[in-house]
């Protein structure tokens, strides 16, 4: 199932994205331990853009609001989406809570119909009200945004705990991150770990990068941090940037796994190449020293100009880069500018101009 927005992504879990100095992220020296970040449940949570975003799911639609297939699903596997909620609206009407939730769907995301939050979280009123994990789940977001019903996040944490009691793993994730804050459920690290490790169980990328997190710093569970590196590289393994940065760090330290200089040069070049600006910086590092990879300091700037613009600015990388000859720079510079293609020859150029 799409989740429709964001999912909440607790600022207090997520890795440091450095927008000056990244020197103290990535030492060269594997003797320094590396620092994660302390866990408290006071600070605050934000929305940020998961990386779960994308278009509804027919399939995992059907699963969760159906169980099988049917005349309604059937009609929204093919696009004809006024034909299922047509097919969806007698037994919503019958108090049917899967078809109160198609219906739901197909409102918020405006499919076939104009978009209508209001009129979606009614139906998933319903659908909650007769038991459904997902509606549940889904206007527990609305009021959380005051999106169709007024911003209320007690009664979100309300929703999501409805939701969570009836093993839907976003919802664990979500009441996790609120019981790490501490505002609208109780400040409690030990449920907080529980319904983590709930959802990471379910294959939820997101929350096995912090459950890993989690066990590695002990917060609210048993320190592990065989089993944390573990978790942060099934994460990483789902395309989750962050969880494939710090797992790069723990191989490249051996902590919690054996120390892999190649996997993790392997886990910064693929970061790297989606654009993650920490990754990009750091796998310049390993270039400019030739250090798991050989070295190569025109393709160290490359990538060091691509952190740049993203704002991370690391003097103990330009202090590796110094020494480079002018027009080593220039390419590099060059490179950087058309990233991620090559730049054109010099025969392509004159024949654009």
């Amino acid at each position: 199932m799409r989740l429709r927005g964001a999912l909440l992504i607790a600022a207090l879990l997520a890795p440091s994205v450095a927008t000056s100095q990244e020197s103290e992220l990535v030492p060269l020296d594997p003797t320094i331990q590396r620092e994660l970040p302390m866990v408290d449940p006071a600070l605050p949570f934000e929305e940020l853009p998961t990386p779960m975003e994308m278009e509804p799911n027919a399939a995992d639609i059907s699963n969760e609001i159906f169980g099988k297939r049917d005349d309604a699903y059937g009609a929204y596997q093919r696009g004809f989406y006024l034909t299922a909620l047509a097919l969806a609206l007698p037994r919503a009407e019958g108090a049917d809570p899967a078809a109160q939730t198609l219906i739901g769907e197909i409102y918020a995301n405006g499919l076939g119909v104009s978009a209508n939050v209001a009129t979606a979280s009614s139906w998933y009123a319903l659908a909650a009200k007769n038991g459904d994990r997902m509606a549940a789940f889904e206007l527990g977001l609305l009021y959380l945004r005051g999106q169709g019903v007024p911003e209320n996040s007690k009664r979100a944490a309300e929703l999501f705990k409805q939701s969570a009691d009836q093993g839907y793993p976003a919802a664990q994730y979500n009441l996790a991150l609120m019981h790490l804050d501490g505002r609208d459920a109780a400040p409690s690290l030990a449920e907080a770990a529980r319904l983590m490790k709930a959802a990471a169980d379910a294959g939820l990328a997101e929350a096995q990068y912090d459950y890993g997190t989690m066990l590695i710093q002990g917060a609210g569970v048993t320190p592990n941090t065989a089993e944390g590196a573990r978790q942060i590289s099934l994460a990483a393994e789902q395309g989750l940037l962050e969880a494939q940065v710090d797992y790069a760090t723990l191989l490249y330290l051996g902590e919690g796994v054996a120390r892999d200089l190649n996997g993790a040069v392997g886990w910064y070049s693929r970061a790297a190449n989606a654009g993650h600006p920490v990754a990009q910086n750091r796998y310049a590092k390993l270039l400019a020293v030739g250090e798991g990879v050989d070295l190569d300091l025109v393709e160290a700037a490359m990538w060091r100009a691509l952190a740049r613009r993203q704002g991370l600015n690391d003097k103990q990388l330009d202090d590796l880069l110094v020494g480079m000859p002018a027009e080593d720079l220039a390419a590099a510079e060059e490179r950087a500018r058309f990233w991620p293609s090559a730049p054109p020859s010099a025969e392509e150029s004159m024949a654009t101009s």
